[in-house]
């Protein structure tokens, strides 16, 4: 392990231990003077996503209220566009109706997926007028690294999460186990598991759901066991290693070998809805769940790095803010006003109280309002703090059919039809032949 985890990296949060909720300081936070008032009005249409628990649409639709206060020239329709996947496929077919949003939040990994289509701008021109080099200095390099391609930035960090590992303290408790020293490795994480099962309730639950839940969990095990499974220009992938194989055999011996999982694939709701019962001990989830699971479990419970294998590590996730073109020069101008305010350094720090998403930006953490929050309830920097050891996550070119070929090759070993070294072996041939033209000279 690169540093002891026992003593400096272990975060422990208790359920219940802040009495009042953050949500809807939006409102209440002083407002700037207003925005003098342009010739005429412009009008953003807003698509943006829910994929986690709580009630995100009244905060995003709060937000959205708040800066049309500042701004009265710029007015803002947010649009609920359901899954991450749901709001992709809106999206796309706004692009190709020649009817694109003017913002949108989308997964970082389609973002190469949005440049083939050649629907979204890069931003570079804005961030320039912002202070170039000092203004994207304040966001996590991690989060940096899925938002620019070819010298070139795409999107701004939003909403962005890692992996964490939650966990029952009472659970611990019960099973003979410190409840203040989580398991910190794959061995610890297994023989841990098993000690916590026992009738009616699992040791551990990783989800595995399609169509990109598999592939994040996979790359979490593929990275900690070795490097990433991507190259940085989105043109190859590295899923058929010998690391890698061993990483899939782990991860399938947590059911197969150690019966301390659920066989089979686990849906990604299925599995927060285990763990706030009481059905599993342990669970490999987001950590833009940590409020949802802080105001909905009924007993204390704790976050933690996931554990290591030969390193720690896992893949960043999320969605960024992305700007899209064909809505004309003044959209994309008060597009990226409302951009620039989303991401505000105050902002993100009341976004991260209410949601559980990992701040984007540095100063956020150094705001009274975080710092008082993250004083009461440890949790809430875990995922910022493993952020030293996160990595880009999957995105190439073709994204949705090269992540469709690691996910069957996935879910084939994880129900059982595949073998680990033959599933990496097919899902590396037809990535490779969905990225052949991408590496044509």
């Amino acid at each position: 392990m690169k540093r002891n985890r026992r003593n400096a990296i272990a975060c422990i949060a208790t359920a219940g231990l802040l009495t009042t909720a953050a949500c809807g300081a939006y409102n209440e936070s002083p407002l700037r003077e207003p925005q003098p008032l342009g010739s005429e009005r412009v009008e953003l249409s807003f698509y943006y996503p829910v994929h986690v628990g709580g009630p995100l649409t009244p905060t995003i639709e709060g937000m959205a209220e708040q800066f049309m206060k500042e701004y009265p020239d710029i007015r803002v329709k947010p649009v609920y566009t359901g899954s991450y996947d749901d709001t992709k496929v809106k999206v796309q077919a706004a692009v190709q109706g020649k009817n694109p949003p003017d913002v949108a939040v989308l997964q970082t990994t389609d973002m190469y997926s949005l440049l083939d289509m050649d629907a979204i701008m890069p931003l570079d021109a804005f961030i320039g007028k912002e202070g170039a080099t000092a203004f994207l200095a304040d966001f996590y390099p991690a989060f940096l690294a899925n938002s620019q391609t070819g010298g070139h930035m795409y999107s701004l960090p939003f909403q962005r999460s890692t992996a964490v590992l939650y966990y029952n303290k009472q659970a611990f408790k019960q099973a003979g186990l410190d409840p203040e020293h989580p398991p910190a490795n794959w061995s610890e994480l297994a023989a841990f598991a098993q000690k916590l099962t026992r009738s009616g309730r699992w040791g551990i639950e990783v989800p595995s759901s399609a169509p990109n839940i598999s592939t994040w969990m996979f790359q979490v095990f593929a990275i900690q066991n070795g490097k990433n499974l991507i190259s940085p220009d989105g043109k190859k992938v590295f899923f058929n290693t010998s690391d890698n194989v061993e990483a899939l055999q782990f991860w399938r011996e947590l059911a197969g070998k150690y019966k301390a999982m659920p066989p089979g694939i686990l849906e990604w709701e299925n599995v927060l809805g285990d763990f706030l019962q009481g059905k599993t001990a342990m669970m490999y989830h987001t950590t833009g769940n940590l409020t949802n699971v802080k105001n909905n479990a009924s007993f204390p419970f704790g976050v933690s790095f996931l554990p290591g294998g030969k390193q720690f590590g896992t893949p960043t996730g999320g969605g960024n803010l992305f700007i899209f073109k064909g809505t004309g020069e003044k959209n994309q101008e008060a597009a990226w006003k409302f951009v620039k305010w989303m991401t505000d350094t105050d902002r993100i720090a009341q976004w991260s109280i209410d949601t559980g998403y990992v701040a984007v930006r540095k100063s956020s953490y150094e705001t009274e309002r975080l710092k008082t929050y993250v004083r009461q309830f440890p949790a809430a920097l875990v995922a910022r703090d493993q952020l030293q050891y996160a990595e880009a996550e999957l995105s190439t070119h073709n994204n949705d059919k090269v992540t469709k070929a690691l996910n069957d090759g996935v879910q084939a070993v994880l129900t059982g039809k595949l073998s680990p070294q033959e599933a990496l072996r097919q899902a590396q041939e037809e990535a490779d032949r969905q990225l052949l033209p991408f590496n044509q000279p």
